[in-house]
């Protein structure tokens, strides 16, 4: 029996298949394209069988990718929506992350895989936490009511109540994975961006921000997806994931500076001067980012599974760090 992974070619995937292949596991790798296919065969040499099965949707063939699959593990997913003024972003998003999840779920469960992960997202409990008791809740928990905000996250949360009905009404063992912001060789989009604004020395006006917030480092995730792989505990649970250490957003970019050897030029521009700058000029969402706190209470996970992160928030930084510097050399960056 094999493991199926969906979006092994990304980020997340690209690393998991690494460490399967690693570990022993026999994988199969679900792709887009024939590109994406030449990309998966660089994953591990027990990676075998990789299939071809276009767009994720409601109408992806699985029937072939699914025999003698054990357990899928789901990670593909729209993250992003390009602008355009002739479609339905809510739509593209449930297209993709809820009807096409549901729909490699129905065919999973037919064809007797055993267990299901879903990658899913901590957007689904909300945006932001709070810094004390009075203002909201401090941390986020697998109890907290759903309260997704943008149109990611409510197609996330619609994928995992229709994986609910699915593991309910057939038996399939189902489980839930909610990161924050995952970070580590590879990253990219807004982590990258402060990497490279931190080699090229920038002032940054981030030296007074006093917020809190959980990150997961790349090797922590994946170290987890694969406990859930057989541990009896995880079937049909929820879990929250994080590397234990959280830091506001000055110090995180204080210890980036660190372990890249470029220590970091921060200006102390009062916090909230910076939101309502950020604010006027339409960058509400990275004001949240950088501002606002996120955190998330991983006790659950480590309790029920006997799980601890193997890898520091410092650790995982540097790694990041070595991987930035490495691709800078060779000019990737």
């Amino acid at each position: 029996m094999a493991i199926l992974v969906t979006g092994s070619t990304g980020f997340i995937g690209h690393a998991l298949c690494l460490s399967l292949a690693q570990f022993g596991y026999k994988t199969r790798c679900a792709v887009r394209n024939n590109s994406e296919l030449l990309l998966s065969e660089g994953n591990g040499e027990s990676i075998k069988n990789n299939f071809v099965v276009g767009e994720i949707g409601r109408s992806t063939k699985w029937l072939q990718v699914l025999q003698d699959i054990d357990t899928v593990i789901h990670l593909a997913a729209r993250v992003h929506m390009m602008q355009n003024k002739n479609q339905d972003p809510l739509a593209a998003f449930r297209e993709v992350n809820t009807a096409g999840t549901e729909r490699l779920a129905g065919e999973a469960s037919k064809a007797g895989v055993r267990r299901f992960i879903y990658l899913s997202s901590i957007k689904v409990n909300g945006e932001m936490t709070g810094r004390n008791e009075k203002e909201r809740k401090i941390r986020f928990s697998e109890v907290d009511i759903p309260d997704p905000q943008d149109l990611y996250a409510i197609s996330k949360w619609e994928a995992e109540q229709a994986l609910q009905a699915i593991s309910q009404e057939t038996g399939m063992e189902l489980v839930i994975i909610r990161p924050p912001l995952v970070y580590g060789p590879g990253a990219k989009e807004n982590f990258l961006r402060v990497l490279r604004w931190l080699d090229k020395g920038m002032p940054l006006p981030l030296g007074a921000i006093n917020n809190k917030r959980s990150l997961v480092a790349l090797d922590n995730l994946v170290d987890l997806i694969i406990t859930c792989i057989d541990n009896p505990a995880a079937a049909n649970q929820t879990f929250l994931v994080a590397d234990g250490e959280d830091v506001s957003t000055t110090e995180l970019v204080r210890r980036l500076g660190r372990v890249l050897g470029k220590p970091a030029r921060l200006l102390p521009v009062p916090e909230q001067l910076l939101k309502f700058s950020l604010n006027v000029i339409g960058k509400s969402d990275l004001s949240q980012r950088l501002c606002g706190s996120l955190q998330v209470d991983i006790s659950k996970t480590k309790n029920m599974l006997g799980w601890e992160p193997p890898v520091s928030l410092d650790d995982g930084l540097m790694k990041t760090a070595e991987w930035y510097l490495k691709q800078k050399a060779i000019g990737s960056h």
